[in-house]
């Protein structure tokens, strides 16, 4: 984590009583039904808000259910899942939108997808350009040198260069395509954006140019959920930090607190920052639970230095932005 992300001033939009959040989560749970019976909770009773102009970070181990929730927002859950909960915005309910909702009103015009492989949105045989122009075409309704040009627009706020549209996407390094991504996410002038790990593979200068160049949407104006494992990306990039841990959501904090002082309150949260070798390197004991045979009490447990008989038994309430029955003290030195 460098100098500059840990010093980077904070643009946070505050709430405002008059306006709704640009995102709001409340109860958004995802189970699968799985051959004989069995259920796996992917996601339990998550719940958070975003506002226009801030990043939030959702961030876990692999295969907490980050994802998961990405999918259900924009209804791209496979048959055998079961939602429940709500997900609303711009006055969309998002989990109950028939597919003609979702691909006339949000997939690119209200939510823009910041996908974690560029190579498998962007389609091999033809230029940037073009499929720019295309997805202007079908997201805006414009033709012809119109759709071209906002195209171009859409490419100039996602720094793609402009002398880079006629190239195909073999043509480009892995910094460009994920910057070409970027463009076809901003193509309908979506007010959200839903960043699915899209630093995965990336090497370290060109994570934290992609870190930037999304906190550049963020600052004029733009949501941003940014779903990654990458605390460094993280940290560069989020306003706030909501913490994914066997499907619940155990943290939520602003970035300043989570990431310096007081720290984090939940010990799953604290180990994962411990973990990094810029800290005190000392990984998580155990492994999380799997999703289909969650624990009666914290998923965690097994694995916290803090546990005892009420976390066996006893799943923790969220509340004070955790979910814990022992969390750090929040006012600590």
């Amino acid at each position: 984590m460098t100098e500059s992300s840990a010093t980077r001033p904070s643009t946070r939009a505050r709430p405002s009583a008059d306006r709704p959040p640009l995102l709001e989560v409340k109860g958004l749970s995802v189970r699968f039904r799985m051959p004989g019976g069995r259920h796996i909770a992917a996601v339990s009773d998550a719940g958070f808000t975003l506002e226009a102009g801030q990043c939030l970070a959702l961030v876990g181990e692999s295969g907490c259910g980050k994802s998961v929730l990405a999918s259900a927002l924009l209804g791209l859950l496979p048959a055998n899942a079961q939602t429940a909960g709500t997900a609303r915005t711009a006055g969309t309910e998002l989990l109950t939108a028939d597919e003609a909702v979702l691909a006339r009103t949000v997939r690119g015009r209200l939510v823009g997808l910041v996908p974690q492989s560029p190579a498998a949105h962007l389609t091999p045989v033809r230029t940037v350009g073009a499929q720019l122009a295309e997805t202007a075409r079908a997201l805006t309704g414009l033709r012809g040198e119109a759709a071209v040009r906002h195209a171009a627009g859409a490419a100039e706020r996602a720094a793609f260069p402009a002398g880079h549209l006629d190239r195909y996407p073999h043509e480009l390094s892995g910094g460009l395509a994920q910057r070409a991504a970027t463009a076809l996410a901003l193509v309908g002038d979506a007010p959200l954006l839903l960043a699915d790990e899209p630093t995965t593979g990336l090497d370290r200068d060109l994570v934290e140019h992609t870190a930037d160049e999304l906190r550049r949407q963020v600052d004029r104006g733009r949501g941003l959920l940014l779903i990654t494992h990458d605390l460094a990306a993280a940290q560069r990039t989020a306003d706030r930090v909501a913490v994914m841990y066997a499907g619940r959501i155990v943290e939520i904090a602003e970035a300043d607190r989570f990431f310096g002082e007081p720290g984090p309150r939940h010990p799953y949260a604290r180990g994962l920052l411990n973990a990094l070798p810029e800290r005190a390197f000392t990984p998580i004991p155990g492994l999380p639970p799997e999703l289909g045979d969650l624990p009666a009490g914290c998923a965690f447990a097994p694995r916290c230095p803090r546990s005892d008989g009420r976390c066996a038994s006893q799943r923790p309430a969220f509340a004070a932005g955790t979910a814990c029955h022992h969390p750090e003290e929040a006012d600590r030195d």
